[in-house]
């Protein structure tokens, strides 16, 4: 009889912690690989390839990147909402001194790195893309410092996860409002009524999911007509899912495990698939000492740990909040430059940004380069503290 295949080692990699950003960047990678290949044009064109249905009162036929960019992403932010809620109910944001120094960090760390973009940008034809640096790719930057192990305290973990989740919340935010196109408003009440309804049936204590998950598609659908990115629809759903702060299991609980792993092994490397293959030409290299090149990798790379740590400084010296448990001043310097690695949500709102391809493409790779740097120089500046335990 065949030796039954052993499943351990799949399940172990599902189950780690740096699983995701592992695949993540093997995604990142073979994206790359095939957008400088023969296989470029068919890839495109799939890409390109339109699925679904139309008639004259439903529009539910898009590009295959559409489906990724609006409709799988949807789901991403649905699991961001969640995450969002939990925190505020039960976490690290559940109380007004442990949520100060996560929401205040997270607040610095992404205002300084859209002003570097703005004093690098103003006045020329980029300067949408302030947005871009403003964000911190938790799935990555987890998978970074989830690889250190013991070498940092488990409350920087926590405290990274907690600025990473304010982080996207602000991300959110900004795409709603800034990056949204000419608004429908008969749609808008569509989704709001159809919103109303979800939340009253929290209000009654409803906790079957599909009651919230059925109507949020036709929220979905409805936002997306109305000029706001879709994607926002999956956060709205989120925050009128039912939790507790109990040792039960809530619906919210439920889904959030129910869809973290299809987010993090499926969707958000489907993404980084679709959305980083880059096609490498001359004048695009050209593109990293541009304004816009400049703003996005100095935004991440330096603005983002120049924000993180003056804000936490100010809030911890003020008496707001205290540092994490066993945690130093250099230990936030470090969270401060893995919280650079904007990837994920840096493409995405480089997507909504510029209708020029090549400025999309340029602000790709600027965002690469930026994340990358972040990312190295953030590894290996915790790694150094955990041989110097007094610093």
């Amino acid at each position: 009889m065949a030796k039954l295949i052993n499943l351990k080692p799949l399940k172990d990699f599902l189950d780690s912690s740096t699983g995701g950003g592992i695949l993540l960047f093997v995604c990142l990678i073979l994206s790359l690989i095939i957008a400088n290949s023969p296989l470029s044009e068919a890839f495109n064109n799939l890409l390109g390839t339109h699925l679904g249905f139309e008639n004259a009162n439903i529009q539910l036929r898009y590009s295959v990147a559409d489906w990724i960019n609006d409709g799988l992403m949807a789901i991403f932010f649905l699991l961001v909402g969640l995450e969002i809620k939990r925190e505020l109910v039960e976490g690290e944001l559940s109380s007004p001194r442990q949520a100060a120094l996560p929401i205040l960090a997270a607040i610095g760390g992404a205002l300084v790195p859209a002003l570097i973009y703005t004093l690098f940008n103003a006045g020329t034809e980029t300067h949408h893309g302030w947005g871009i640096p403003m964000a911190t790719d938790i799935a990555f930057a987890l998978a970074v410092i989830s690889m250190l192990g013991k070498r940092v305290p488990v409350s920087l973990k926590v405290f990274l996860a907690a600025l990473a989740i304010v982080d996207d919340l602000l991300a959110i935010l900004v795409i709603a409002v800034f990056y949204s196109t000419e608004l429908h408003f008969t749609y808008l009440l569509y989704a709001a009524a159809i919103l109303l309804l979800l939340v009253a049936f929290n209000r009654f204590g409803v906790k079957n999911l599909w009651m919230y998950l059925i109507p949020g598609i036709f929220i979905w659908y409805f936002i997306h007509h109305s000029g706001i990115h879709a994607t926002i629809a999956g956060v709205l759903v989120a925050m009128t899912i039912p939790t507790n702060d109990t040792d039960v299991e809530s619906p919210l609980e439920k889904l959030e495990h129910t869809i973290a792993k299809p987010v993090n092994f499926i969707i958000v490397p489907l993404f980084a698939i679709a959305n980083t293959a880059i096609t490498f030409q001359s004048e695009m290299i050209g593109g990293l000492t541009s304004p816009m090149g400049l703003g996005i990798m100095i935004g991440l790379f330096v603005g983002k740990t120049v924000g993180i740590f003056s804000t936490s400084f100010l809030c911890i010296k003020s008496g707001l909040a205290q540092l994490p448990d066993k945690a130093t001043w250099a230990h936030i310097a470090g969270v401060g430059m893995l919280g650079g690695i904007g990837f994920t949500m840096s493409i995405f709102v480089s997507l909504l940004s510029f209708s020029d391809p090549l400025h999309v493409e340029e602000a790709k790779l600027a965002v690469l380069v930026g994340s990358l740097l972040s990312g190295l120089f953030g590894y290996f500046f915790l790694k150094a503290l955990s041989k110097r335990p007094h610093i």
